[in-house]
């Protein structure tokens, strides 16, 4: 589709048009790697683009991964969002984790126990590129069991990068931003995708709340499921009943009474 009928051209050509600076002067002797475009926030500084991630940004602008890196989409503790831009002009979101600032203790906590990734885990760097491996695996096996989650597209180092959920670049809210103008629907929506979440994808969000389910266009997506734990983890059962009460707490607050009991069974079929 020509960019000019989509909305994005306008400001790909913005994009584009300005080059990215020198954040490292190691990176001047870069000549041969293919050059991010329009990095624009410098806010977040060397605490998101330190030298190693830089590095990695550039290995996956040169394998065609991503051509424009924007502002920040979204700022968590441990993470930012950008808006990217691909070869091909199509948007991605692209997920940096925060080395220097992550809390390890919490990614310990979360990935001890999961049979599928054996990690030093006194060794900084190393723990949040399984964290993040983590995250694209559990979006894959999400996506695949059929709930709508941002397709992963690729994942390197401390650097995700992901399907991008708004439209002409907006990115979409989360619920707790734009709540669903139908609750029932939506809640019976997302108590679906925890049933196919448990029983397709054999995984428990752990952390599921408004704040982690956008509101793309009335469809609610799930995000950020780093934490998601396999079934047969030690933690399984305990995360699955917290998701459950903050969905009930979410809802009732916007006029939707329901029951842990009703949830759960649709759940887990008990």
């Amino acid at each position: 589709m020509d960019p000019e009928e989509t909305g994005k051209a306008p400001e790909i050509r913005a994009l584009k048009s300005r080059a990215v600076n020198r954040v490292d002067s190691d990176l001047g002797r870069m000549e041969a790697v293919k050059r991010l475009k329009g990095v624009e926030d410098r806010r977040v500084g060397s605490e998101v683009f330190d030298e190693l991630t830089l590095k990695t940004l550039y290995k996956l602008a040169n394998s065609g991964y991503l051509a424009v890196l924007n502002g920040a989409v979204s700022t968590g503790k441990e993470a930012n969002v950008f808006k990217g831009i691909t070869d091909t002009d199509d948007f991605v979101a692209v997920k940096i984790y925060r080395v220097a600032t992550s809390d390890f203790k919490k990614m310990q906590y979360y990935i001890q126990g999961d049979p599928r990734f054996k990690v030093r885990t006194t060794n900084r760097r190393q723990l949040v590129q399984a964290w993040v491996n983590k995250e694209f695996r559990n979006l894959k096996r999400a996506l695949e069991a059929g709930v709508r989650v941002p397709e992963p597209v690729t994942a390197r180092d401390n650097v995700l990068i992901m399907e991008f959920i708004g439209k002409d670049g907006v990115p979409a809210p989360t619920m707790r931003d734009a709540p669903p103008e139908d609750p029932e629907e939506a809640l019976e929506t997302i108590i679906e995708y925890m049933h196919r979440l448990y029983k397709g994808a054999r995984l428990v969000h752990g952390d599921l709340s408004f704040f982690n389910i956008l509101n793309h266009c009335g469809e609610p997506v799930i995000i950020d499921v780093s934490q998601a734990m396999v079934l047969d983890h030690p933690l399984a059962g305990e995360l699955l009943e917290r998701d459950i009460e903050n969905i009930i707490r979410d809802f009732r607050r916007i006029g939707v009474s329901v029951t842990a009991d009703y949830i759960r069974e649709r759940i887990t079929g008990k």
